[in-house]
């Protein structure tokens, strides 16, 4: 009996479905999958970098034009202030300085600039209660509401003010205590932590209400002493209860070109005996026709790539930041103390470092921020 030859090791595994062959291939996928899976993420992360990098280039390739429209703005309003004594409306022609100037940025660059009054607006460090309360009121507060809000805000900010509600807040109580700063608010922001103006002015959820927005509309948080009527909110006078809606027609029409104004052109008071004429002795009283607060926004565009710059600029005897309110009235508190410096004129105030030359500036620079969002609920706003 004849016997068959054993068969060799490797005719057996090759006999066998999923032997040593098998396990290699299995262990090749694995590995290309593994492989893949870093590959992409490498690829993703690389083209995060690489998207960051480019936007932070292309901001600081636009941010040069933003500037020089900045200066080339700064430069035509200080023409016109020269000329004409002072700044009251972009009505008096500096609506569209850049094309005034002559200038124009690099090709495939778009430049816009639009204004806006700060000093339109009342300001909130020299608000009266009674002033406040009246604003609430025109806006369908009910009574004990408003005057509520209006001594929340005047305790926030002032160590001597009397409150003419019962109701008291209790900062040094909550869950996280702390202590009204007692000076001038130095942000909207400030709103969420005073005592019932957080429940008016922001919703459950934490976002800012209707209210809100239109509280921001009508009080700046620059010190100032007259609010301008060429840059007042459209409806800030008849919420006040100052005009009736004839007067606030009459108003809009004058200012806007309008109506029976229509020929004339958009107009501008030059001072307050003007603005009598229109809205009536009483109503003017109390408030002025120049610019003491603008704010200046440059947006420069290249593509699908924008770069926004946002300026607030005081003439000579114009508006002041809080941060000197709070130094000039003495007031101390951990929060002033962590403070910036004043706003001071650029250049204006002698030499700030060793070697630097006096420039005499001609504004004040009160605020600057880069790529901020600019406010949607602006008191004026022109296009150049």
């Amino acid at each position: 009996m004849r016997r068959h030859a054993p068969q060799s090791r490797q005719s057996r595994y090759a006999a066998r479905p999923g032997g040593r062959a098998g396990s290699v291939l299995v262990i090749v996928l694995v590995t290309i999958l593994f492989a893949t899976m870093a590959l992409v993420a490498f690829v993703e992360k690389a083209g995060d970098d690489l998207m960051v990098e480019a936007r932070e280039a292309a901001a600081r390739r636009l941010r040069k034009d933003a500037y020089s429209g900045l200066e080339v703005t700064l430069g035509v309003l200080e023409d016109f202030r020269l000329v004409n004594g002072a700044l009251r409306s972009p009505a008096e022609g500096w609506s569209e300085p850049l094309a005034f100037a002559g200038w124009e940025p690099e090709d495939g660059y778009e430049v816009e600039v639009t204004f806006d009054d700060e000093s339109g607006k009342l300001s909130l460090p020299h608000a009266e209660l009674v002033t406040l309360v009246n604003l609430f009121r025109g806006w369908d507060m009910p009574q004990a509401d408003a005057d509520r809000l209006a001594d929340a805000l005047l305790g926030w900010m002032k160590k001597d003010h009397v409150p003419s509600s019962a109701h008291q807040p209790d900062y040094d109580q909550g869950a996280l205590p702390y202590l009204a700063p007692l000076r001038p608010m130095r942000s909207y922001s400030e709103l969420e932590a005073i005592d019932f103006a957080r429940d008016v002015f922001y919703d459950e959820k934490g976002q800012p209400t209707e209210l809100w927005h239109r509280f921001v509309a009508a009080v700046s948080l620059f010190d100032f002493k007259e609010t301008n009527l060429n840059g007042l909110n459209s409806t800030l006078l008849s919420d006040l209860g100052i005009i009736d809606a004839a007067q606030q027609r009459q108003f809009e029409d004058f200012r806007n070109g309008t109506g029976s104004r229509a020929r004339q052109g958009p107009g501008f008071f030059e001072s307050t005996a003007d603005a009598a004429s229109v809205l009536g002795t009483q109503a003017a009283n109390g408030y002025g026709t120049q610019i003491s607060a603008l704010r200046i926004n440059v947006t420069v565009r290249q593509g699908q790539t924008e770069f926004k710059l946002s300026v607030v600029v005081a003439p000579s005897g114009g508006a002041k930041a809080v941060q000197e309110v709070a130094a000039n009235t003495n007031i101390t508190s951990p929060e002033d103390s962590a403070a910036s410096p004043p706003a001071v004129p650029a250049g204006a105030g002698g030499e700030g470092q060793a070697g630097s030359k006096k420039l005499n500036y001609p504004f004040t620079l009160l605020e600057i921020k880069e790529n901020a969002e600019i406010s949607a609920v602006s008191a004026t706003s022109t296009k150049a």
